[in-house]
């Protein structure tokens, strides 16, 4: 299988994250990550784009019932991992975490330009 994007991981957002994880949950993760960079259209089960946030996407993984999300966005042909994940827990909107993940958008592309 060949690579069609390229992960950029910016700053310590998602390592600070992934590193709290099991393991299990970091192979899932792990394993999201590759489809992400090796399939050409990921289906939304994995990776949707949040309304109302310009270009700003949520990774999403489950593993044994639990939820998941980890920001990212996209930087021509690289996707950029922008912060660090969280686990949900309910159905309601995180519109802190969002917000911060737009905020650490903004920071990227302020500072790469």
């Amino acid at each position: 299988m060949n690579q069609v994007r390229e992960l950029v991981f910016y700053r310590n957002y998602f390592y600070d994250f992934f590193d709290k994880q099991t393991e299990k949950t970091k192979e899932k993760i792990d394993y999201v990550l590759f489809l992400l960079t090796h399939v050409e259209n990921v289906p939304e089960n994995f990776l949707k784009h949040l309304k109302g946030h310009n270009g700003l996407y949520e990774i999403r993984v489950e593993y044994n019932s639990n939820i998941f999300r980890i920001f990212c966005c996209f930087d021509k042909e690289k996707m950029v991992v922008l912060f660090n994940g969280f686990q949900k827990k309910s159905q309601k909107t995180y519109s802190k975490v969002i917000d911060r993940a737009f905020r650490i958008m903004k920071e990227y592309f302020s500072t790469t330009k």
